[in-house]
C-alpha cells in the first residue's frame, strides 16, 4: 500500500522532453546537415565518473581523422565536478583507450572512451580498466571470451516505470516477457535505435528482447575476447543513455528499480576459455565452478559498485535469482550463481553463465576477476 502512495504523491504535471522533440529536432537536423571542413572531425571523449557507474562526455574538434586511440592527444577534465578530484588540485586526465563511430553527428566524428588518471599519473579510484587489461594479456593464452547481458529499466522523465499507471502497477509479470502488443511492451522504439547505433557504431552487440518486469529491457554485447568486453559494453550503455535523451526517457541500471514481487535487473556474464569451447570442455568448465565456488565473496564485492549492496536487494533466491549469502550451480536452472545451458551440458563443452552481477556492475571489475580466478589461479 506504500509504494501506491508514494506514487498517487507524485507530480505527474511534468512537462517530458519527449512533448517538444519534434520540432527541436527538425531544427537540430538543419544544422547536422551542415558540411565540416575536410580532415576535421568532432571527438566525444567519454568516461567512468567517480561513482563507478555513470558516464560524462565532452567533446574536441580534430584537425585529423583518427584510425586509431594511441593517435588521440590526451586530454583533462575538472575532476572536483565528477568525484574523481579535489577543487584545489581538480585537473584529471583522459586517455583514449578504444574508438568508435559516432552514430548521432555522423561521418568521420568518433566516440573515444577513455581511461581517467590523476594529477601525479596514477589511475582513479573507478579507473578498473587497467588492471583488467594487465589480467587480459596474462591470460591471452587461454582466449577468454564473455559475452554480457546487460538489463535495465526504462522511467518516464519524473522517474516512474515507462507505461505503468500514474496511481499503481500493472498486470502481475507473465505477458511480458519477450512480449508483443501495446499493452506488454513500452518503449520498443528506444531499443530499435539503440540497437542499430550501437551496430553502426561498431559494437559487437548480438540481441535485445523485452524482460520480465515491464519496461524492462536487455540487449546483449559478444562474443569478445579479453579488454573488448568491457569497453563495447561501456560504450554500448553511453549510447544507450544518449539515446534515450532523444526519446525524452531516462535509462535506470538499479539492479531493483521496484521493490516487491518484482524481477530485478542483472547483467549476466557468460565466460569461455580455448579449454572449455574444445571437445569434452565440460572438464574445464567443472573446474572453473569449482575455483568459482571458493571465492564466492570475492566475486559478490566485484558484481556492484557498492561491494554487494546493490546486489543485496536482487539477489534473494527469489525472482529467478540465487541467495547472495550462498554459491550454487547447476544445468539449466536460473536459480543458481553459476548456471550451465542445457544445450553446453549435452554438447559437453561450451561455456558457463554467471547470474551474479548487477545491472549497474563494471564489466572491467567482472571480466577481471572472472580471469583471475579461473585462468590465473589467483
Amino acid at each position: 500500500m506504500k509504494c501506491i502512495l508514494n506514487f498517487q504523491q507524485q507530480d505527474t504535471t511534468t512537462t517530458t522532453m519527449s512533448e517538444h522533440k519534434p520540432e527541436q529536432k527538425a531544427v537540430l537536423d538543419r544544422y547536422m546537415k551542415l558540411p565540416i571542413p575536410d580532415n576535421k572531425c568532432q571527438a566525444m571523449y567519454i568516461w567512468i565518473d567517480g561513482t563507478g557507474e555513470h558516464l560524462r562526455a565532452k567533446t574536441r574538434t580534430l584537425n585529423f581523422i583518427p584510425k586509431s586511440p594511441t593517435e588521440l592527444p590526451i586530454w583533462n577534465f575538472d575532476g572536483s565536478s565528477t568525484g574523481q578530484a579535489e577543487g584545489s588540485n581538480s585537473d584529471v586526465y583522459l586517455h583514449p583507450v578504444a574508438i568508435y563511430k559516432d552514430p548521432f553527428r555522423l561521418g568521420d566524428n568518433k566516440l573515444v572512451l577513455c581511461e581517467t588518471y590523476k594529477h601525479n599519473k596514477k589511475p582513479t579510484g573507478t579507473n578498473h580498466r587497467y588492471r583488467c587489461v594487465d589480467a587480459m594479456k596474462r591470460a591471452a593464452d587461454q582466449h577468454p571470451w564473455f559475452g554480457m547481458e546487460q538489463e535495465y529499466t526504462l522511467l518516464d522523465i519524473d522517474n516512474h516505470p515507462l507505461g505503468w499507471p500514474k496511481n499503481g502497477f500493472p498486470g502481475p509479470q507473465g505477458p511480458y516477457y519477450c512480449g508483443v502488443g501495446s499493452n506488454k511492451v513500452y518503449g520498443r522504439d528506444v531499443v530499435e535505435a539503440h540497437y542499430r547505433a550501437c551496430l553502426y557504431a561498431g559494437i559487437n552487440i548480438s540481441g535485445e528482447n523485452a524482460e520480465v518486469m515491464p519496461a524492462q529491457w536487455e540487449f546483449q554485447v559478444g562474443p569478445c575476447e579479453g579488454i573488448t568486453m568491457g569497453d563495447d559494453l561501456w560504450m554500448a550503455r553511453y549510447l544507450l543513455h544518449r539515446v534515450s535523451e532523444d526519446f525524452g526517457v531516462v535509462v535506470s541500471l538499479d539492479p531493483k528499480p521496484i521493490p516487491g514481487d518484482w524481477n530485478g535487473a542483472g547483467m549476466h556474464t557468460n565466460f569461455s576459455t580455448t579449454g572449455m569451447r574444445d571437445p569434452n570442455g565440460i572438464t574445464d568448465i567443472e573446474k572453473a565452478i569449482d575455483k568459482l565456488s571458493r571465492h564466492h565473496i570475492r566475486h559478490i564485492k566485484a558484481y556492484d559498485p557498492k561491494e554487494g549492496k546493490d546486489n543485496e536487494r536482487r539477489l534473494t533466491g527469489l525472482h529467478e535469482t540465487s541467495s547472495i549469502h550462498d554459491f550454487s550451480a547447476g544445468v539449466a536452472n536460473r536459480g543458481c550463481s553459476i548456471r550451465i545451458p542445457r544445450g553446453v551440458a549435452e554438447d559437453k563443452q561450451g561455456y558457463l553463465e554467471d547470474r551474479r552481477p548487477s545491472s549497474n556492475a563494471d564489466p572491467y571489475m567482472v571480466s577481471e576477476v572472472l580471469v583471475r580466478t579461473i585462468c590465473l589461479d589467483e
